[in-house]
This record gives C-alpha cells, sequence and structure tokens, in this order.
C-alpha cells in the first residue's frame, strides 16, 4: 500500500477537463535538504513545483493533483511537444543534485519512486519511451536526474527503456571515433527515440550528447557520440 502525504502548492494551472498526460519527467531537487526543496516547492516566490516528491527515506509528498498542471519541466522538447507542462507529470527526488554534492539514490527511494510509476503508467497509458528525465527534454538546460539515476533498475520494471547489449563487449567501443556514419541517418535515429532537438549550427549538440550520456552511456559523461553510443543508440531502436 502506498503512503502519500499531501501537501499543497500553490504553483498550479488548474485544470477541469481530462488533462492529455503523455509523459512522466523525473527530477531531483538539486537543494541541500528536504526541508529546502519543500519550502521552495510550495513557495509563491519561486513560481516552481512538481506532482510529487520523494524523500531519500522513501516519503512520498503530493504538491499538485495529478490532473493539475504543475510547473516543473520548463521550457522542453519530447517529440511533438514542447514546454510539456501542460502534457506531463513531475516527479522531485530528493537529491543534493551536481552542484551541492551529487548522491547516490536510495534502495527506498528508487522502491516508493517505482510503485508511483506503476500506478501512473496504468491511469494514463504511458509508454515506457515517455518516462524521462529532466535532461531528456531540456539538455540545454539540465542534468537531472544524472547519471546516479538508476534507469536500468527501471527498465527491469517494465517503466523504461534500456538496451540489450552486453556491457562488456560495446566498452570496447569507447572513444572510438564514428567511421563511414551516415550523421542525417543517426539523427533521425535520435529524433525517433523523443530528442527533437539536437542540432546545433550543423552538428551533432554536445549537451544532447551528454544528456544521451547520462540516460544510456552512465559510466562516462563526454559529449563525445563515439562507437559505443551509437551502438546503444541502434539497439533502442527496437522499442519505436
Amino acid at each position: 500500500m502506498m503512503k502519500i502525504i499531501h501537501l499543497k502548492s500553490p504553483n498550479y494551472i488548474s485544470y477541469k477537463k481530462r488533462r492529455n498526460i503523455q509523459s512522466i519527467v523525473i527530477h531531483y531537487t538539486g537543494m541541500r535538504s528536504l526541508q529546502s526543496a519543500v519550502e521552495r516547492l510550495i513557495s509563491k516566490k519561486y513560481e516552481v513545483s512538481s506532482h510529487y516528491l520523494v524523500s531519500r527515506a522513501g516519503k512520498i509528498m503530493q504538491l499538485v493533483k495529478d490532473n493539475n498542471i504543475a510547473w516543473h519541466a520548463g521550457i522542453s522538447n519530447w517529440f511533438n511537444f514542447k514546454n510539456l507542462n501542460k502534457n506531463s507529470i513531475g516527479i522531485e527526488l530528493e537529491n543534493k543534485g551536481h552542484q551541492y554534492g551529487y548522491q547516490d539514490f536510495p534502495n527506498k527511494q528508487i522502491t516508493e519512486l517505482i510503485k508511483i510509476l506503476k500506478r501512473l503508467k496504468k491511469k494514463f497509458k504511458i509508454q515506457n519511451i515517455n518516462i524521462t528525465g529532466h535532461s531528456d527534454i531540456a539538455p540545454h538546460r539540465k542534468t537531472d536526474p544524472g547519471e546516479k539515476f538508476p534507469w536500468k533498475k527501471l527498465y527491469k520494471n517494465d517503466l523504461a527503456i534500456w538496451h540489450s547489449l552486453d556491457e562488456k563487449f560495446i566498452n570496447n567501443f569507447r572513444l572510438k571515433k564514428l567511421i563511414n556514419i551516415n550523421k542525417k541517418n543517426m539523427v533521425k535515429m535520435i529524433k525517433k527515440l523523443g530528442y527533437s532537438r539536437v542540432l546545433k549550427a550543423g552538428h551533432l549538440d554536445k549537451d544532447f550528447t551528454k544528456a544521451f550520456q547520462r540516460r544510456h552511456r552512465q559510466q562516462l559523461i563526454n559529449g563525445i557520440f563515439d562507437q559505443e553510443c551509437y551502438l546503444i543508440l541502434n539497439s533502442l531502436q527496437k522499442f519505436i
């Protein structure tokens, strides 16, 4: 049984009709403490909120009702959606983030997150490819939930996508330059995964590449799309 503590953030838009919820966006709080994160999410001053917040101890707090629009995504893109607040559910995880001392995500926290995701996925018929991180939808601005977030564990619970390659095998291709790869086709493959804005000045965007690595190749975040990244990208096409 999932126990939820109900708080009320004033930072939302009331929505009377049933929202067209297509995705879930996972964040970390990036604050020094749980208290400071809660205070910010319920303060009119900062104009930011999320639907849920999960503490490191596994306490679940709901700040905005599912059908109302929380202010969590900001400027964002995913498939054909822009500014995803209207079409998404936002979930914050207590974590100091890269600025204050990025932490592993405790098992209790992830266990409770999985419970929420399973309920929301069933309720709104959300596809696994649309369960995203903040850095997926806003790679030029955000790094959360980051490279320590256990996407593979979510995949094993049928809540995310993950490649099916042997990691020892693909490690042999790390840092090797792409050779004889049609970059236009590669960009099409990337866009099919939901990353609708990945080019900058005609080149593969470095910020996007880091976001892709934080999500799918978490051992090395260097912004260089190498042969290992390409093999992972190719494996992920099975989810399209």
